[in-house]
């Protein structure tokens, strides 16, 4: 008979495994018996579970006392709970990192449950005949899937088991599973980089490394624009998505076929990610732009500013940052005058002070430079921070410039008369120009407020533009 606690208090309790969480669950009852919420998404979130997106039910049935399972390590997460009967749980993290070998024990019953990682070997020995063990996981199985066992009398380990192994059922599959020394630990799931040869691309690789659990990914490996997106990989290996590319041509995206690619690239392959992560579970980051906006502000854009793009480009950038909005782990990062590796506003000023040429350049747009490895400094802060989901603004500190003050900045810096660039309006500049020509956003100063309250310290870009033209 099972002997279930009655007017528990619903609260969790952190365990030694990190990210596992054993919750007290309120179970009501009389003499005809009881009643209890298993899963209840919005209190238990609440508390601090995850919000790990179940799919599917199983239930493990075992007649016997003593009925003892293996310690599997499944490539999902899964919230255990016990119907009916009691068991002792052990649990042993065999994730890659610190934590591997880690190990937990319990007692649950329908009035305790607890919360799996992905990576966490799950085991249990019964205390009760009849015993009905519950758990919800959030992939369905598949044999490409990689897991990982633990023998049950691992030496490490050492698990006290309440009954010995020796009295029990176990089966022999369970028997022949190696020692926590031969045991292949479960990688972190993977990070997918695309648009990995670009300027951000690539300050992102410099930024995250080279890990196995790392993916860059150029338009050939993986076009966004391929209706078979969704079965391209296996998704729920994966969790972030950086989404670093884009048509960024903003002058060819007024014409018909620029306009059908910049469509493509920055709102249609945003909206199949956002859709992917949306059913996977993943975390999607998504770099915008102040293009967005249509730059008549009389101060800083702050990130909850109305849409108001003025062309094109903007335009379907716009259309990008709302899709990918409705994932619900997501990182809009909107940024501006954006700095990187190859060529760039910055490079170009500087190859022409080296040549002896005196540009006219545009005094009345007004922003602040956004180096590419500032940007993937702050992807990774968002995501080893844990900040809330949502969008940030992300830019190089200091006073706002115009596109003239950054080319005299970039004349005095590598030694030559700032006095040579000569300032001109963006109508002049582009006056008499033969072919279709973006507006622009004469103001694109971003207000950076809600991503330093996560910790971040955005650098000065005058410090960074200089360490970029010197190194």
């Amino acid at each position: 008979m099972t002997v279930v606690e009655f007017g528990k208090a619903l609260q969790v309790a952190q365990t030694p495994i990190p990210g596992m969480i054993v919750l007290e669950l309120p179970v009501h009852g009389d003499a005809r018996g009881w009643f209890k919420e298993n899963w209840q998404r919005e209190k238990m979130t609440a508390l601090g579970l995850p919000d790990f997106g179940p799919v599917q039910n199983n239930i493990s049935f075992n007649d016997a006392v003593g009925t003892t399972r293996g310690i599997h390590a499944e490539p999902w997460d899964k919230w255990v709970s016990v119907a009916t009967g009691r068991i002792f749980g052990a649990w042993v993290d065999l994730r890659e990192g610190p934590s591997f070998g880690t190990v937990f024990t319990t007692e649950l019953d329908p009035s305790r449950a607890i919360f799996v990682p992905r990576g966490v070997g799950n085991s249990y020995q019964t205390l009760a005949p009849d015993t009905a063990y519950t758990y919800l996981v959030n992939d369905h199985w598949s044999p490409e899937a990689s897991y990982s066992f633990l023998n049950l009398a691992d030496e490490t380990a050492d698990i006290s088991w309440p009954i010995p192994l020796a009295d029990v059922e176990i089966s022999e599959k369970d028997k022949k599973h190696p020692r926590l020394a031969d045991v292949t630990p479960i990688a972190p799931r993977k990070t997918l980089v695309v648009g990995a040869n670009g300027q951000l691309g690539r300050a992102l690789r410099a930024e995250l490394g080279d890990a196995a659990h790392l993916e860059y990914a150029t338009r050939a490996d993986l076009d966004l624009a391929d209706p078979d997106l969704s079965t391209a990989r296996r998704w729920r290996d994966y969790g972030t998505i950086i989404n670093a590319g884009a048509y960024t041509a903003v002058d060819l995206a007024e014409t018909a076929e620029g306009r059908r690619d910049a469509w493509i690239a920055n709102a249609e392959g945003p909206a199949r990610l956002a859709r992917i992560a949306a059913e996977n579970g993943i975390t999607l980051v998504h770099v915008s732009s102040d293009y967005v906006f249509d730059g008549t502000a009389d101060r800083p854009y702050r990130e909850d500013d109305a849409l108001a793009p003025l062309g094109v480009y903007g335009q379907s950038k716009a259309a990008g940052d709302v899709a990918v909005a409705t994932a619900p782990r997501h990182y809009i990062l909107r940024t501006s005058w954006v700095i990187g590796e190859g060529r760039n506003f910055v490079r170009t000023m500087a190859s022409l002070a080296e040549r002896g040429v005196d540009p006219a350049v545009v005094s009345d747009q007004v922003g602040r430079l956004t180096f590419a490895s500032e940007i993937a400094r702050a992807t990774v802060h968002l995501l080893s921070s844990g900040a809330p989901y949502g969008t940030y603004n992300v830019t190089n500190s200091g006073d706002p410039m115009s596109w003239a003050d950054v080319a005299r900045t970039v004349f005095r810096i590598v030694g030559h008369d700032p006095a040579r660039v000569s300032a001109v309006s963006t109508a002049d500049y582009f006056a008499g120009a033969s072919a279709p020509v973006a507006p622009r956003p004469a103001y694109s100063v971003l207000d950076t407020t809600r991503l330093e309250q996560t910790g971040f310290v955005p650098r000065e870009a005058a410090a960074m533009l200089k360490d970029y033209l010197v190194s």
